[in-house]
C-alpha cells in the first residue's frame, strides 16, 4: 500500500526540540516533504535568517523521517500544496494567532479538494524562538557571515533599510529599534561626515582607514547587521585597493566610491565651490582595481555617480552607469539634492532599461517625502539614511547642557533623558 504524503512548512533556521517534535508526529502520519520556506519568504515577514537556504535544506534532509526537501517560495502554502496534494499537513498550533492566522485559513480551504486533514501538534513548552534569536544576537557573529549577509538581504527583500551609525551605542540602537509592525533596519552605515564630526572633526578625506576601522569594530563588537562604508572617492587606485582588503577582512559588506575628485567637499552645499568628476576612464579604472583586490564573493564595490549632483544631466548619470556597470561595479548609487524624486525616479527607470538587475542604491536626504516602500516599488533595492542618527543627538545634548547652566541644577533636563536603567538594558550583557 502506497504510503501517505505528509506536508510541513518551516523555515528551521534555528532548529529546536519544537520542529523536531513535529517532524516525529508528521513521520508517523507517511511520507514527510519539508517544503522549506526561502530567505525572500522569511524576510517578507520577520528578519533575514541566519543561515542560507542550502545551509537550512542540508540540515532538514539530514533529519530522520524526512523524506524530500523542497523551497516554499512564499509564506503561502497553496502552489506546493496543489502540486503535491498531501494527505496531511502538519504544523504547530501555534499559528491560529498572530501573521500565520490567514496562512492556516488558506490551507484548510485548499487540502478540502482532495479531503486532506490538518494536524496541528502542540506548542512544545520551554522552548522560545524570540529567546534563542537573542542569544545568538549576544554571542555575536562572524566576520564571513556579516559580510556574506548584505547580497542575501538584496537578493531577499523588496527594498533594504539602512541607518547611518557612529559610535557603538547608535549601532545598538540601528540593532534593536522595531517598528509597531515588528520591521527592522537591516543594516548599518559608516559615513565618513559624522563619523569625523562625533569626533568634533571636519569631514576631510583622508586615506588612511585605520581611526575610523576603531570605530567601526567597536560598533561590531555589540550588533551583528551588516555595514556599507563610506570611502568617498576611495583615493588612487592603488590605496583603494588597500582600503578594500582592510575593510573585507573586517566582514563590512560594502564600500562606496563617488566619482568626484579634488577638495572634499558634502555634496549638499551646492556648487558654490567648484567641484568636478573623474573621467570615466580613471574611475573604472578605479573600480577594477577594488574588485582585483578583494579576495571573496561577497563584498561588495558601489560606485556612486554624482552627474546630478554637479548638474551635468541625465545622460551623462546613465551613461556612467553602463561604463561603470562595465567595468565591475556591484551596485549604482545616484544621488540627488532635489527636494522631490522625481529625478531619481527617472534614472532608475532608464537604468532598468539597460540592467534589469543591478543593485540600485539611494540617499533620500532631501527627497525624504517619498517612503522606503515606494523607492523599492520603482525598484530602488538599498535605502540609505545617512546621518539621522547624529543628527538626532546632537540637539538633545545641546538642548539639556543649556538647561543645565540655565537653571543651575538638572531637574528641569530629567524629562528629556532616558533614565540609566533604560541605558544600561540596551546594552548586551548587562542583565
Amino acid at each position: 500500500m502506497k504510503n501517505k504524503k505528509v506536508y510541513v512548512g518551516m523555515s528551521a533556521d534555528l532548529v529546536h526540540p519544537g520542529h523536531m517534535n513535529i517532524l516525529r508526529e508528521a513521520a508517523k502520519l507517511g511520507d514527510v516533504i519539508v517544503g522549506l520556506l526561502t530567505d525572500k519568504a522569511i524576510a517578507s515577514y520577520k528578519r533575514l535568517p541566519y543561515m542560507t537556504y542550502e545551509q537550512r535544506k542540508e540540515v532538514i534532509e539530514n533529519i530522520k523521517g524526512v523524506l524530500e526537501v523542497i523551497p516554499q517560495e512564499t509564506l503561502d502554502y497553496r502552489d506546493n500544496l496543489i502540486s503535491i496534494k498531501p494527505d496531511y499537513v502538519v504544523h504547530g498550533d501555534d499559528w491560529k494567532e498572530g501573521v500565520q492566522r490567514e496562512t492556516r485559513a488558506q490551507v484548510l480551504e485548499c487540502i478540502k479538494m482532495w479531503e486532506g486533514k490538518l494536524v496541528e501538534v502542540p506548542y512544545t513548552q520551554g522552548i522560545s524562538s524570540t529567546q534563542l534569536n537573542k542569544s545568538v544576537r549576544e554571542l555575536g557573529t562572524t566576520p564571513d557571515v556579516r559580510r556574506a549577509r548584505l547580497r542575501r538581504l538584496i537578493d531577499a527583500k523588496p527594498v533594504v533599510r539602512i541607518l547611518e551609525a557612529h559610535n557603538a551605542l547608535s549601532g545598538l540602537i540601528v540593532e534593536t529599534a522595531k517598528s509597531s509592525n515588528g520591521s527592522e533596519f537591516d543594516g548599518m552605515w559608516s559615513s565618513s561626515l559624522t563619523d569625523s564630526t562625533s569626533k568634533g572633526k571636519p569631514d576631510i578625506e583622508a586615506v588612511d582607514v585605520s581611526a575610523r576601522i576603531n570605530t567601526i569594530n567597536e560598533i561590531f563588537e555589540v550588533t551583528t547587521k551588516p555595514m556599507i562604508y563610506d570611502a568617498d572617492t576611495g583615493g588612487i587606485p592603488e590605496h583603494f585597493a588597500f582600503t578594500v582588503r582592510t575593510l573585507e577582512r573586517t566582514g563590512i559588506s560594502a564600500v562606496i566610491i563617488e566619482d568626484k575628485t579634488g577638495l572634499k567637499k558634502n555634496s549638499l552645499f551646492g556648487n558654490d565651490v567648484i567641484q568636478t568628476q573623474d573621467s570615466i576612464e580613471n574611475f573604472c579604472d578605479k573600480i577594477k582595481a577594488g574588485k582585483a583586490a578583494q579576495i571573496t564573493d561577497d563584498f561588495m564595490v558601489i560606485s556612486r555617480i554624482e552627474s546630478l549632483i554637479l548638474e551635468k544631466g541625465m545622460e551623462d548619470a546613465l551613461n556612467r552607469a553602463r561604463a561603470y556597470i562595465d567595468a565591475g561595479t556591484d551596485g549604482i548609487m545616484i544621488h540627488s539634492r532635489r527636494k522631490t524624486a522625481c529625478e531619481i525616479l527617472e534614472f532608475c527607470e532608464k537604468l532598468r532599461e539597460f540592467s534589469p538587475s543591478i543593485p540600485i542604491i539611494v540617499v533620500p536626504t532631501s527627497y525624504n517625502q517619498i517612503t522606503a516602500k515606494e523607492l523599492g516599488e520603482a525598484g530602488i533595492n538599498v535605502v540609505i539614511y545617512a546621518n539621522h542618527m547624529l543628527r538626532a543627538a546632537y540637539p538633545g545634548m545641546k538642548m539639556v547642557a543649556e538647561s543645565i547652566l540655565n537653571n543651575d541644577r538638572s531637574l528641569e533636563a530629567e524629562e528629556s533623558l532616558l533614565s540609566i536603567k533604560e541605558i544600561l538594558e540596551l546594552i548586551p550583557g548587562t542583565k
